[in-house]
């Protein structure tokens, strides 16, 4: 099955999947994603890791499901800085065992190509200001030039491994606008370019015709040194799009309405691939912007197979003509070219009309929660009744607003603690107002207020339609006078340099000045929690007088205390509407009827006054779009600004362990480890460490954003001598296991059903007393207590941390048993030797009786464990009562039981290489 593909580029060797329909298995009736697949384990075919049975399995494909695993060999990995410094924290570290064992540390390096992305440590401290931008670098680099130095050590210390320095760009927007190829040649052979990412967002280049999905650091780490990723082979659910969006709707609309129909159908595990006539109408941003969002949606891959519209994107943004051209006859050589007349089985098909998409947003804590714009009133009404125990009235509400001295302007900019701020509580009628006075001026700040209005993230920063679009709304505000509320934090970070270029060349990137919306980064910056603080007495008033405030960003996550520990209600939606709701300062307003604003002349100003037409932007677009912005912002993408090309690094292939440091420690899971795996026994006498509901997230489980000096992880760093206002975030922190270990199930809003306070506590069950998840750990890990999880739906889902299951490890639980379980974290779990486990249909805690509070034992481990075997469960509780129940392990492979037996995926692998050694 191996050809000759001859090209204006040359002649190169592929795996034909045309002469395996040739050969009559029926290839044209798999979607493309299977076809990739496909190829890549015929291409990756040795009968060891990849096996006869995998690639029957794979020619077989069946739209019904299955229970067989296949393997997936990527051509290169993507990472990021709070990912990617721990997986190669655990790099070096296998590197330091395979030293202290006699054995040669260079042979431990990636074999595949690795980019990191450093975007994620990026903080909006300063904002609203022309110096915001550099102030924000400053301050990145004094939190975190320890792990700048350890990224860049290991630049140079390991071959197939790149780095791109800090303020350059978001890992998604780059891997879309530069890194993918579409099309791989590799020493004479050509291949699709597939990978996989330590960001669960990796899926946005499913836009531009890559296969790629997130995986946990863990995943990742395993691909790079040369293991299969394994998984049950998916469902495949098509997408049909017929019609075009409408005026006055965009992409973001577009993408918040799949999010809600694919939530609504489920879609947990499983392939989604696009197709219909309304495919052709989007562009490659508009693509990426839904692939962006797949783990939004809960499915692996959001798959836009490769058309015109990529050719048309790959030249745009500056991909060179050869690529392009080897991408276009490879494509169409080998079956994987979208023609839109194909006859593709799909396990199911849902539909959407496009032109039935309108505006809408997304909250306020999860983004399949759909509100379209009309209704946004009388839904921020239920939303505080359910939520808060709130009774809005839309008669008498109090709206958020600002009194100025003789017309001048609102009070802006960073300011500094208010000590002669005056906060009084003003009114309380089921729904709170304060009045904040500071000087002479004065504004009323009421529940509903927009307290963060960021144009984040590279979910929609990529997008060049809806960027343009939000300059245009920016311009003709600023044309009626209007200007941002002053109790708003304004903020734009672009994905990459490219999106300042077109905005400055396109003259609006001073309108969004003009409105505060100054660049403040190039990187993930509110969209993980890095909003920075509140403005001092912004705080201050929600910290007194408990107001529920919100924010608007145009990102992809609004999980609870994600974007900021202060503010309860989370929206997403387009960077247009940020802007908006950025001049109307609150979200309890009907905008299709109310004004936005006022102007000087105290004449309304409504959003039809300033949404641009399809036309305008179209027109902005033909005239500052080219591929010589790409060319110019990526032509020095590795090389970093002078403080990077600074950073001095040893040169030794060991990295040098600094036992003082906080921030970068050599992991503990492979000191020592025993030459053979221990037998696996089955779990006895076991406590409960937590009883959680549904949907709890990976937000919930591992440790992000900031934390207090109270917290075990801060009470750590005060004992080695951190000042709090050095702590930085968990992010920045998740090379050391201490700090990340103590921050583990510490999220301020998670709800564990067998402790009394909100928060990262437990009761120590022999006593009853309660305290940190940590301690509680540690006196259990005393008394050599094993310890399980006993949660709901939707397990782990969110993004793809792997310091949910390491964090998970490190506290002794041996097991988790959940309802069902979002596909990263469960594979997370194996690969760090926790046993995730799942009741049966049907059954769930509340069903069987139990409380959490009982002493449970597994059996059936130890005996001949099998993929999704049966295991037996006895719960004793205090009165001597016993239940009795099966559920079924979740190992769903037989690899994964080898990973479960070495108590982790790394261990499996070092134990492998040191056989060979």
């Amino acid at each position: 099955m191996k050809r000759l593909l001859t090209t204006k580029s040359g002649t190169f060797s592929y795996y034909s999947l045309q002469e395996m329909e040739n050969q009559g298995f029926n290839i044209k009736k798999m979607p493309f994603s299977i076809r990739i697949l496909l190829e890549n384990g015929l291409r990756n075919f040795d009968d060891f890791a990849i096996t006869r049975e995998n690639i029957e399995t794979l020619l077989g494909w069946k739209p019904e499901p299955s229970d067989k695993d296949i393997p997936f060999k990527p051509a290169r990995v993507l990472m990021q800085d709070f990912t990617g410094v721990p997986a190669v924290v655990d790099i070096a570290s296998l590197r330091a065992e395979v030293a202290r064992r006699g054995k040669n540390p260079d042979e431990i390096n990636p074999l595949i190509p690795v980019d990191l992305v450093i975007d994620h440590s990026v903080q909006v401290d300063y904002f609203g200001t022309e110096y915001s931008y550099s102030r924000n670098m400053e301050q990145e680099y004094k939190r975190n030039s320890e792990r700048y130095e350890f990224l860049k050590w290991a630049q140079q210390s390991f071959s197939n491994f790149s780095v791109v320095p800090p303020g350059m760009g978001i890992c998604h927007q780059v891997n879309l606008e530069y890194l993918s190829k579409g099309v791989i040649e590799r020493n004479g052979e050509v291949f699709p370019d597939t990978l996989v990412g330590t960001d669960s967002h990796t899926p946005m280049v499913n836009g531009i015709g890559v296969i790629a999905w997130g995986v946990g650091g863990i995943e990742a780490e395993a691909a790079i040194l040369g293991q299969p990723i394994y998984f049950i082979m998916p469902e495949v659910i098509g997408l049909r799009l017929t019609g075009k969006i409408p005026l006055g709707s965009t992409s973001t609309d577009m993408v918040l309405t799949i999010a809600e129909l694919l939530r609504k159908y489920g879609v947990v595990g499983k392939f989604v691939e696009v197709f219909g006539p309304g495919l052709d109408s989007l562009s490659v941003p508009d693509r990426a912007t839904i692939g962006n969002m797949s783990p939004e949606f809960g499915c692996t891959v959001t798959y836009f197979p490769i058309d015109d519209k990529t050719l048309e994107y790959m030249r745009l943004s500056n991909r060179s003509e050869e690529q392009v051209n080897l991408v276009e006859e490879y494509c169409k050589a080998n079956l994987l070219w979208r023609t839109g007349d194909e006859s593709i089985t799909y396990t199911d098909v849902l539909e959407l009309d496009l032109s039935a998409v309108e505006p809408t947003i997304a909250g306020p804590k999860r983004p399949q929660d759909k509100i379209l714009l009309r209704n946004l009133e009388n839904s921020y009404a239920d939303l505080m009744d359910k939520n808060f125990n709130r009774k809005y009235s839309k008669q008498q509400k109090q709206i958020s607003r600002w009194f100025g001295e003789g017309g001048s302007q609102p009070i802006q900019g960073e300011i500094p603690i208010p000590a002669h701020a005056k906060i009084e509580e003003k009114i309380e009628n089921g729904e709170k107002s304060v009045a904040v006075t500071l000087g002479s001026e004065q504004f009323i700040l009421s529940d509903g207020a927009v307290a963060i209005a960021a144009i984040t993230s590279c979910t929609n920063t990529s997008n060049p339609f809806v960027m343009i679009g939000a300059g245009l709304v920016a311009k003709k505000a600023r044309e009626r006078g209007l200007n941002v509320k002053p109790w708003v934090k304004t903020s734009l970070a672009p994905g990459s340099k490219v999106v300042t270029d077109y905005l400055i060349k396109a003259d609006l990137l001073a309108d969004l000045e003009a409105l505060k919306f100054h660049v403040v980064g190039y990187g993930c910056t509110s969209c993980i929690g890095n909003s920075g603080p509140l403005p001092a007495h912004i705080a201050k008033a929600v910290e007194e007088h408990d107001l529920v405030l919100a924010s608007v960003l145009s990102g992809n996550r609004n999980f609870e205390a994600r974007i900021h520990p202060q503010i309860r209600m989370n929206f997403l939606m387009s960077p247009m509407l940020v802007v908006i709701f950025a001049l109307a300062g609150r979200v309890d307003i009907d905008l299709i009827n109310e004004p936005v604003s006022y102007d000087a002349n105290l004449l309304p100003v409504y959003l039809k006054d300033l949404w641009p037409s399809n036309d305008e932007i179209k027109k902005v677009l033909s005239e500052v779009l080219s591929a010589k912005e790409f060319s110019e912002s990526y032509a020095s993408i590795f090389e970093g600004n002078q403080t990077w090309q600074k950073l001095v690094v040893p040169e030794q292939k060991l990295y040098l362990w600094n036992d003082d440091s906080t921030y970068i420690k050599e992991a503990p899971f492979f000191k020592d480890l025993p030459e053979k795996p221990n037998p696996i026994q089955n779990i006895s006498n076991a406590r409960a460490l937590l009883v959680l509901g549904d949907s709890i997230t990976t937000d919930h489980i591992s440790p992000a954003g900031s934390f207090k000096e109270n917290s075990a992880s801060g009470k750590y760093l005060l004992a080695r001598g951190v000042e709090k206002i050095d702590f930085n975030s968990y992010g920045s922190r998740r090379g050391h296991d201490q700090v990340m270990v103590r921050g583990t199930f510490a999220n301020v809003r998670i709800k564990n059903a067998i402790a009394e306070k909100e928060g990262g506590f437990t009761p120590y069950l022999p006593t009853g007393e309660e305290m940190s998840i940590y301690e509680a750990s540690v006196k259990y890990k005393e008394s050599k207590t094993p310890l399980i999880i006993l949660a709901g739906k939707e397990y782990g889902s969110g993004s793809s941390r792997d310091w949910a299951a390491k964090g998970t490890f490190l506290l002794g639980v041996k097991a988790v048993l959940a309802e069902s379980y979002e596909r990263i974290h469960r594979s997370n779990l194996v690969g760090m030797g926790v046993l995730p486990l799942q009741y049966k249909s049907g059954q769930n805690a509340k069903s069987l009786g139990l409380t959490g509070r009982e002493i449970f034992s597994i059996t059936g481990i130890q005996d001949d464990i099998s993929p999704l075997k049966e295991l037996s469960i006895t719960a004793e509780k205090d009165n001597a009562e016993i239940i009795n129940f099966t559920v079924i392990a979740r190992l769903d492979s037989k690899i994964e039981i080898e990973y479960y037996r070495n108590d982790g995926i790394l261990q499996y692998v070092l134990r492998q290489f040191l056989q060979k050694a």
